[in-house]
């Protein structure tokens, strides 16, 4: 049994212009200890699918099919009760904006330590020493006086590693990371990846790693989800991802990466924009943008399946370390095939199109 597993998850908004389908019908699971990475353009449902983890879908937002299944518990019918209890303990999460994971009007060190004492039955005196002993390990200099200090008080950097420290209080099982390192400098960014990496190994926890960063993907994660338009379109390890992309959207994102040496005056582009998901596409979501479409495409929804068989299969079906892709290529209904030496194109500065 999986630590998580997330089975046809549907989550909806309900807005002015109608129903937008955020999360429409995703599956997947995390190992214990594993490193997932959760990528896809903004909008396409990476951060909606994270807060549901944690039950955190407000109005005008509602889970409204699916289960979430950690350690065989479904979080989906866990009272408000047990969904308090579960947060900050068994699941913890990094916020993308350390400012708003932070209550301005308390110290540092009493949030941390109310995290702590809200699900262990530890004194004050334990609670702040415990506290102490976190910031000191996340590298908060002289820890011990800067428990008092209030967030405004600290670096963007700084803020950070505070949540970080917060998150692992209870040395969660499962810790969501929505784009932590969004808002900071390289450097910083750095040293938070090393940090997470580095504590989240000490306490064994497992990361669902939200990120548009290809490249710190590669480095720091064992499997990788591609999302588009609110659904999954490519499930890989890493290192097959990376080197042998199958989904046209996937083949687009690694090549809109810029890279040493690279002698292109322009990066490649995905034309075109992500869908309105009040009124998606027919067929293949990223058909209209998908250079290697045929009619076909505009009028079936391609499943999952394996890559290399052709053989349907959800995430929680298949090995965890099969190749699936949702693409006609992989069913047998293209006729043409697809050709990835023909790297996506973009617009050239003349209005022409260039490779």
């Amino acid at each position: 049994m999986a630590l998580l597993e997330v089975e046809d998850l549907v989550v909806q908004f309900y807005t002015e212009d109608g129903v937008v389908r955020a999360v429409d019908g995703i599956s997947y699971e995390i190992e214990r200890g594993e490193r997932l990475a959760v990528v896809g353009e903004s909008g396409a449902g990476k951060t909606v699918a994270s807060l549901a983890l944690l039950g955190l879908i407000d109005e005008p937002g509602e889970i409204v099919g699916g289960e979430i299944r950690f350690r065989d518990r479904n979080i989906l019918e866990c009272s408000d009760s047990e969904l308090r209890s579960l947060r900050g303990d068994e699941i913890a999460m990094v916020f993308q904006d350390p400012e708003t994971a932070l209550n301005p009007v308390y110290s540092v060190g009493e949030q941390i330590a109310e995290a702590i004492r809200a699900h262990r039955d530890v004194t004050d005196e334990r609670a702040r020493r415990r506290t102490v002993e976190l910031l000191e390990r996340v590298g908060i200099p002289d820890a011990e006086r800067r428990y008092a200090d209030y967030p405004h008080e600290f670096s963007g950097g700084q803020q950070q590693r505070i949540v970080i420290a917060m998150a692992l209080s209870c040395e969660p099982d499962l810790l969501v990371c929505d784009e932590p390192t969004t808002a900071l400098d390289v450097t910083i960014e750095a040293q938070i990846l090393e940090l997470l990496e580095e504590l989240a190994a000490e306490f064994e926890t497992a990361i669902q790693f939200v990120s548009h960063d290809l490249g710190v993907v590669a480095e720091r994660c064992d499997r990788v989800l591609v999302m588009y338009a609110g659904q999954i379109v490519e499930r890989a390890t890493v290192d097959d991802l990376y080197y042998d992309p199958k989904h046209p959207y996937t083949v687009g994102l690694m090549a809109s990466i810029p890279r040493f040496g690279d002698d292109r005056d322009r990066l490649a582009t995905i034309p075109g924009s992500a869908p309105d998901l009040v009124d998606p596409p027919t067929g293949c979501r990223f058909h209209p943008r998908c250079p290697y479409a045929e009619s076909c495409c505009a009028t079936r929804d391609p499943p999952l399946v394996d890559a290399e068989t052709g053989t349907a299969a959800t995430p929680l079906e298949a090995a965890p370390d099969a190749h699936l892709a949702a693409c006609h290529e992989y069913t047998g209904v293209l006729e043409d095939g697809l050709d990835y030496d023909v790297v996506v194109r973009g617009e050239d500065g003349d209005g022409g199109e260039s490779e």
